[in-house]
């Protein structure tokens, strides 16, 4: 078994990436290892778009989005120029939002200081908004092939169980990356997503297809025909709950009350209904203006570090003129507006 003291068998990256030449994916944002062969490099703009939307979000998703900013923003001068709300009302419904501040920041960025041009190499990458470590060493190793070693959780899971790792991943990442490093080829792009790969196909979070995986013969935990018992699992924190009331204002048409969260916190700059704070015990309503309140029912929406619970409330006003900070919505309009998944939870709670 793999510890932090021990010498790990060397990752045969040529077996790697004769897997990946028969069976590596195809993907909307991907040049294929054969069209790589013919001299077709990948656009550094496609793969930072990909690679953005790919936190936390499933390939299935992302890739709906991907297409959809492309046909709006083909290139990174597009992107740019467009106002960070049309960017926010795309985003809306792929969450952590933070990730479209710093998508639309870092476009703009690109364009003034560096002619429209991504750097081409990891340390100079991460010096733009929104690019850590991982992202920056994905585009160096992808469209230049930088030598870098690219770790994201596909590629974590197939180290902990080739080394059969005794701590759990989030505690070994320097070990891991400095495995990985000492693999990297030539081909580090090619490497890099053939990595990926097999964390996704074959060394999969509940299975683990031995017989087919090239790094077989020289993983730790296929000799111990336990692979899934690795990575090993960190003590699970409970999550907190906060408690909070959200209110569904509409006029006697039907419209929408919305307004726009402030520009920093948790959900910055999308579209809300009003909400009470959010806080970590239930406390009664404290409506925004008065009117006839009724309930609604619950909402329930899992955060990252919380569970966030919250009471519906609606009303029906006849003078919008009570409200002056935000603006009111045709709710069939709702996918031109930027909300996030937990307003549109609350809306349908609210009006269906």
């Amino acid at each position: 078994m793999m510890t932090d003291a021990s010498q790990p068998p060397a990752i045969n990256s040529t077996s790697v990436l004769d897997w990946y030449d028969r069976h590596a994916r195809t993907l909307a944002w991907r040049v294929s290892p054969e069209a790589r062969r013919q001299g077709v490099r990948p656009d550094p703009y496609r793969v930072w778009l990909s690679e953005v939307m790919l936190q936390q979000t499933t390939i299935g998703a992302a890739t709906r989005y991907y297409l959809r900013f492309l046909e709006l923003w083909p290139s990174v001068e597009a992107l740019a120029a467009a106002p960070r709300e049309a960017v926010l009302v795309e985003w809306a419904g792929l969450g952590y939002y933070a990730r479209a501040r710093n998508l639309h920041a870092c476009a703009q960025v690109v364009v003034d200081e560096h002619q429209g041009v991504f750097p081409d190499n990891a340390a100079a990458l991460m010096k733009l908004p929104g690019i850590g470590a991982y992202t920056s060493a994905a585009i160096a190793a992808i469209c230049h092939d930088e030598p870098v070693a690219v770790l994201d959780g596909n590629v974590e899971r197939v180290l902990a169980r080739y080394l059969a790792l005794e701590t759990p991943v989030r505690d070994a990442k320097p070990l891991l990356r400095r495995e990985l490093q000492r693999a990297v080829p030539a081909r580090a792009g090619d490497f890099a997503q053939a990595m990926m790969d097999l964390g996704a196909t074959i060394c999969a979070p509940r299975t683990a297809l031995c017989t087919l995986c090239p790094l077989q013969p020289d993983c730790c935990a296929a000799a111990q025909s336990e692979p899934t018992a690795y990575p090993v699992r960190p003590a699970k924190a409970e999550r907190p709950v906060r408690y909070g009331h959200a209110y569904v204002i509409c006029d006697r048409d039907g419209d929408v009350y919305l307004r726009t969260r402030p520009d920093t916190g948790l959900l910055a700059a999308m579209t809300e209904v009003p909400t009470s704070e959010w806080l970590p015990e239930p406390t009664g309503p404290g409506y925004p203006i008065e009117a006839d309140w009724h309930p609604s029912g619950r909402v329930v929406h899992v955060f990252t570090h919380f569970r966030l619970e919250l009471e519906v409330w609606r009303t029906v006003l006849d003078d919008r003129s009570q409200l002056t900070d935000g603006w009111w919505s045709d709710p069939r309009d709702a996918r031109s507006e930027a909300l996030p998944s937990l307003f549109r939870k609350v809306l349908a709670q609210a009006l269906d």
